[in-house]
């Protein structure tokens, strides 16, 4: 990794001990990019199925995303200190995710990394870690 300032993260590298939290740009950058999230699933014909699996509003979706991601790249533990440890599985068994569900899902995430401006060493990571858990979302074979 090679310390190249990264999205939003006010000069912090990613890659030179800070973690991925501060260099996206802490809890502000976050929820601006669980937005763009949201947002792009709203706008992505593709994504309809995901869509279908939140509540028509999505105010609590983006808090709980928000909340949950700022812990997992490295912040304040807000999803774990309101609700427990995420069993993200658990949560999620009621909805049938398979393959499609996970690539809209990722197509989502990927254009609202674009959209915030998520590049370099950090975006490559959060590829990776995003792509991840997203394929161990899938509960349900395609088709």
């Amino acid at each position: 990794m090679t310390g190249i300032p990264m999205g939003g993260g006010e000069g912090v590298s990613f890659g030179s001990g800070h973690s991925p939290f501060e260099a996206i740009g802490g809890e502000s950058s976050v929820r601006a990019l669980v937005d763009a999230f949201y947002d792009q699933m709203e706008r992505q014909g593709d994504a309809a199925e995901i869509r279908a699996m939140h509540p028509p509003a999505l105010d609590q979706s983006r808090d709980k995303l928000a909340w949950f991601l700022n812990g997992w790249l490295g912040g304040p533990q807000d999803f774990v200190e309101r609700f427990g440890h995420p069993r993200l599985r658990q949560r999620h068994a009621p909805f049938q995710i398979n393959r499609a569900a996970r690539d809209a899902w990722m197509m989502c995430m990927g254009k609202a990394m674009d959209e915030r401006g998520i590049e370099g060493d950090l975006r490559a990571f959060l590829d990776a870690r995003f792509d991840h858990l997203a394929t161990f979302m899938i509960n349900r074979p395609d088709g």
